[in-house]
This record gives C-alpha cells, sequence and structure tokens, in this order.
C-alpha cells in the first residue's frame, strides 16, 4: 500500500467509527445518553466527551506541536457537563472536524514525519494508527452501552444475529473487485 493509498484508506476507517457515534447517538434519548451502569462506569456522554478533549488535544496544530496539550484537563473529561444530545453532538463534530483538518492536508511524504505525544516521537502513520487504535476501542464502548441502554429496542450497527448468512450472499453475489468495506454502508 502506497502512502496516498493509506491515507484514503484510514479517513474511509475514521469516517466508520465517526458514523458508528452518530448512529449510537440516533438510537438514544437526551436521559440515555447519561445513564451509567454503576458509579465506575462511564455514560455514552463520558466517553464521548474523553474522545472529543482527546481528538481535539491530539490534532490541533498536530504537525508541530506536542498532542498532549498544556491546556487539556483530561480528568475534567470524566466529569458530566454534557447537556444533552444536541451539546453532545455539536462537540463531536468539532472533535472530528479537528482530526479531518489535520489529516486531509497530509500527503505521502508526511507520513514519515516525527511527531509528539507526551514527548513520545512517533512517525505520522504511527501517531494516526495510535489514535484510530484508540477511538475504536472506546466507540465501541459506545455501541456497546446503547446496546445495554435500549435492549431488544436497539438497531444493530453491524450485521444483526441470524443474518450472516444473507449478508454474506449479497456480497458474493457481487463482481470480485478492490473497494473499501465501508463503500457498501
Amino acid at each position: 500500500m502506497n502512502g496516498n493509498n493509506y491515507l484514503d484508506s484510514i479517513k474511509k476507517q475514521f469516517q466508520y467509527y465517526q458514523m458508528l457515534g452518530e448512529k449510537t447517538f440516533a438510537q438514544l434519548s437526551d436521559e440515555d445518553i447519561h445513564w451509567e451502569y454503576n458509579a465506575d462506569s462511564n455514560s455514552v456522554a463520558i466517553i464521548a466527551k474523553h474522545i472529543i478533549g482527546n481528538m481535539l488535544s491530539r490534532w490541533t496544530n498536530f504537525l508541530t506541536e506536542d498532542g498532549e496539550k498544556e491546556w487539556r484537563n483530561r480528568d475534567e473529561e470524566f466529569e458530566n457537563d454534557i447537556a444533552d444530545k444536541a451539546d453532545l453532538l455539536a462537540r463531536w463534530e468539532k472533535g472530528w472536524q479537528c482530526l479531518f483538518d489535520a489529516i486531509d492536508p497530509l500527503t505521502a511524504d508526511d507520513l514519515d514525519r516525527i511527531v509528539y505525544i507526551r514527548n513520545q516521537g512517533h512517525t505520522v502513520m504511527e501517531a494516526i494508527n495510535r489514535q484510530l487504535a484508540h477511538y475504536s476501542y472506546h466507540v465501541g464502548q459506545l455501541v456497546y452501552v446503547g446496546k445495554l441502554i435500549k435492549g431488544d429496542a436497539w438497531t444493530s450497527l453491524s450485521i444483526p444475529k441470524g443474518k450472516s448468512t444473507s449478508y454474506n450472499k449479497e456480497k458474493f453475489d457481487k463482481e470480485k473487485g478492490r473497494r473499501h468495506f465501508t463503500d457498501d454502508l
């Protein structure tokens, strides 16, 4: 895979996790986003707030400043001050916009540049991979908590139970070809 293919692929991957979060939020009420399993767990709002705080820190001046900004207060990301879904969605969009504003102008030549996160040097590619793994981990939590809240009313965001055979048939009925798995979503 060349650098430009990597950048195209990574953008689609980030868009996929953004979409999973948004489809989760769409199924939840203002009250639901604040539900916590117990006192030691995090609500959808808190998990999203942490993702957003991380995005704003990591992707602001991505190539020129350490990814852990002095102005970031990570501990505050776990305090619930999100009023409602509209507030959550506005913040969510701001975090993703910051990410895409940072990666959209990147070229293959940038991938071996060194950036820092807490003074630890990473190639740009390593830093992107680190953040993709971090966000997918937490988006998975968002989806799981959403499923817990909604129970039987949850609409699956992937292949629903008992539908693998029909899903695979649909995929194998198409001509073999190079495409990204998100192209059909």
